[in-house]
C-alpha cells in the first residue's frame, strides 16, 4: 500500500479554471513545516511563499484512459515554495503540499491511496461571470473573490515591485515533492502544460481559515493570478535516495 501512495501511473486533467494566490510569509515561520531535504524557495532572503490553488478540474484520470472513465472535482491545495537539489546536481523549484481538499469523497479517497496529499472532503461554492470568481467553504472558513479587470494592482503590502517580479511566484511550480523520513527518499512529480499564461486579477476580499489557523505574523497577501483552459498531467511519481550533507 505505501507504494500505491506513490503516485504509481501518471494522471491527466483538464484545468478548467485554476486560481492561485500567494502569501509571503517570513522565512523563519515556514522552515519548521519543511522536510530537511527541502529549502525555501525566498524572495529577498526575507521571504518564504505560500500557494492557495484552487482549481476546477475535468476528466480528471489515469493519462491515456478514455474521458469517459474521467470525474471532474474542484481541488483545494495549500503548499509551500521550496528548491531540491537531485542526485544530478540540479536543482529544482517546486512546491511542498501542506494540505489538500475536494468538493468529492470519490477524489479523497483515490487521493489518498495514490498520492501523500492528505486530501479531506469539503463544501465548495464556486461562482463565476466575465466580472469575477468567488470559491467559498463553510467547513473550511474560506471566501475569496477576486475581480477579473484588465488593470489589476497587486495586494496591498505585498513584497514585489511588479508584476513581472510576481510571476516568478505564481505556480505553479514544475515540480512536487515528498519525503519519507523512515526511507531518506524524496518523491519526485512532475506536472507537464503547453500555453500556461497566467493573468493578474485583483483581489476583493481573501478570509483562508488554513492559513489563519497556522497564525503567521506578518503574512502578506503578495499576488493573485488565474488561468483558464488548459490541458495538464502529472508524470508517474520518481523516487531519489536523499543523504544528508
Amino acid at each position: 500500500m505505501l507504494s500505491l501512495k506513490n503516485h504509481p501511473f501518471a494522471v491527466e486533467t483538464f484545468f478548467e479554471s485554476s486560481l492561485v494566490l500567494t502569501y509571503a510569509v517570513p522565512k523563519e515561520q515556514l522552515q519548521s513545516l519543511i522536510p530537511p531535504c527541502l529549502e525555501l524557495d525566498t524572495f529577498k532572503d526575507k521571504w518564504g511563499f505560500v500557494a492557495v490553488a484552487l482549481v476546477q478540474t475535468k476528466d480528471l484520470r489515469p493519462k491515456g484512459a478514455p474521458k469517459f472513465m474521467g470525474n471532474d472535482f474542484f481541488l483545494a491545495g495549500f503548499r509551500i515554495f521550496v528548491k531540491f537539489n537531485n542526485d544530478r546536481g540540479k536543482r529544482l523549484r517546486g512546491l511542498y503540499i501542506l494540505k489538500s481538499e475536494t468538493n468529492k469523497r470519490k477524489m479523497s479517497f483515490f487521493g489518498n491511496i495514490f498520492t501523500h496529499y492528505k486530501y479531506t472532503t469539503t463544501d465548495i461554492i464556486l461562482k463565476s461571470n466575465k466580472e469575477s470568481i468567488s470559491v467559498s467553504s463553510v467547513k473550511s472558513a474560506f471566501d475569496i473573490e477576486v475581480s477579473l479587470t484588465e488593470n489589476a494592482t497587486l495586494p496591498y503590502g505585498s513584497p514585489f515591485n511588479d508584476w513581472k517580479e510576481a510571476r516568478r511566484y505564481a505556480g505553479p511550480l514544475p515540480y512536487t515533492f515528498t519525503y519519507n523520513a523512515f526511507t531518506s527518499e524524496v518523491l519526485i512529480i512532475e506536472g507537464v502544460r503547453e500555453s500556461w499564461i497566467p493573468k493578474p486579477v485583483e483581489v476583493i476580499k481573501e478570509n483562508v481559515g488554513f492559513l489563519n489557523q497556522k497564525g503567521f505574523e506578518g503574512i502578506q497577501l503578495a499576488n493573485a493570478f488565474l488561468i483558464q483552459n488548459i490541458p495538464y498531467y502529472w508524470k508517474k511519481g520518481v523516487l531519489e535516495k536523499w543523504t544528508r550533507h
